[in-house]
């Protein structure tokens, strides 16, 4: 399938002498089997189609903004309405009040917002209030999560000093007893504790949030005065319409979206409840292009098919028998799949595959018969699947599992993920 990449190894070529690297960010396809292309021509529903013209049903929905289809009639008009009224102003449109009082009334523990544009802004902002609101410095975060790339949280520090990173204690998500330990250890400086919705590291399985860790967290932020965090940048309303803390009971100080909230236009926000505001008032943050009207029109209409729509649970039962079905193809041909998070949000690792080559060989195998997967990040299901497209998906994979019987047996080691069996980091 490579040599059939005619237009995406040109661009490939042609982005190495303009852009550092050829590529940067998540989106790079530096760690993905080679055959995968970096360049793509357009989106529609739930598929995609790359710069040669070949078509995927995407079940990376572009690292999660797609939750209700590429190019959505509805939300997109809303988009381009407001365009022809005004996007960048000297001031900002009445649909932010609509925008602000829509998150209110869907986050349960949401008295106020703030828009931004990217995840990394919104979880910056959750830690710079949390640090105004104490006057304390320390974060509790958990090993391995992923809150941004800003300068305190990226995953790979070169560029960073020590400073960057200062102040920042860890401890292992689901782990009371760690996250105990953690908190002792900051003492009267703890500003605030960090939580993803869920455990969705790359490389590793996922794991759904422990009732017991999730309300020790919100019990040790009460009595030491600290607020919680929950990041829902990635999961954000593809696990609950609220906050996803919400589904365990446990309701945070201060939360996190972005993603999906616009379908795909550019939009995050910082939410947090009335114990904060005041703090959140202090802090200085800005963007020109934070108060763009356009995204805030989509976003108004995503959030009216969130609410007026049964996508959750359409999602989810899609979620579900994808998983059901590679489960019995897996066991079929003979290989342990394990498919751990929410069914909206899968992960697909094999068994006894350190280095991923399994992995490598049944992506790079579904690739080719027109599904998009993942073989070491978490995926995304969109409200615009159906049922046929799972079932393509499985048929897919049979083929796949199939290749991958044959090929197992001479599989060599991935060079580009020698890191992940050398112990070192990306």
């Amino acid at each position: 399938m490579a040599g059939a990449n005619s237009r995406d190894r040109e661009l490939r070529e042609r982005a190495a002498a303009v852009i550092p690297g050829g590529m940067y960010g998540h989106q790079s396809t530096a760690l993905l089997p080679d055959d995968y292309p970096q360049f793509f021509e357009r989106g529609e529903g739930a598929h995609i189609w790359d710069v040669d013209g070949r078509r995927y049903l995407d079940l990376m929905c572009a690292y999660g903004p797609n939750l209700f289809g590429y190019a959505n009639p509805q939300i997109d008009a809303a988009f381009v309405r407001q365009l022809g009224l005004g996007d960048t102003l000297t001031g900002p449109t009445a649909l932010m009040v609509e925008l602000a009082e829509a998150f209110v009334a869907m986050v349960t523990h949401a008295d106020w917002a703030i828009f931004c544009k990217n995840g990394t802004d919104a979880t910056t902002m959750a830690l710079t209030t949390a640090r105004a609101h104490t006057k304390r410095k320390t974060v509790v975060r958990a090993k391995g999560a992923y809150h941004g790339a800003a300068p305190w949280c990226v995953p790979r520090p070169a560029g960073t000093i020590d400073t960057d990173r200062a102040h920042q204690i860890f401890y292992d998500y689901n782990d009371v007893a760690s996250l105990e330990a953690a908190v002792a250890e900051a003492g009267d400086d703890l500003a605030c504790i960090f939580a993803a919705p869920f455990k969705h590291d790359a490389f590793i399985d996922q794991a759904e949030p422990d009732l017991a860790y999730a309300r020790r967290a919100r019990e040790l932020c009460d009595k030491t005065g600290a607020l919680l965090v929950v990041d829902d940048v990635r999961a954000g309303l593809r696990v609950a319409r609220d906050c996803s803390w919400s589904k365990i009971g446990v309701q945070p100080d201060l939360s996190t979206f972005g993603k999906c909230v616009a379908n795909g236009h550019a939009l995050s926000v910082f939410v947090g409840s009335n114990k904060a505001r005041d703090a959140a008032a202090k802090i200085y943050v800005t963007g020109s292009f934070w108060y763009q009207a356009a995204p805030m029109a989509a976003a108004l209409e995503t959030l009216s098919l969130v609410r007026g729509t049964d996508y959750l649970e359409r999602i989810t039962a899609l979620g579900q028998r994808l998983r059901d079905g590679l489960n019995a193809r897996a066991a079929a041909a003979g290989f342990s799949l394990r498919q751990t998070g929410p069914v909206t949000m899968p992960l697909f690792l094999f068994d006894d595959d350190p280095d991923l080559r399994k992995g490598f060989c049944f992506s790079s195998a579904m690739l080719e018969r027109g599904v998009y997967v993942h073989p070491w990040h978490n995926m995304f299901l969109c409200a615009a699947m159906t049922e046929a497209d799972i079932d393509d998906a499985l048929n897919a994979a049979e083929g796949a599992f199939g290749d991958l019987k044959r090929d197992a047996p001479g599989l060599q080691p991935v060079p580009k993920l020698a890191f992940l069996t050398a112990g070192g980091t990306r």
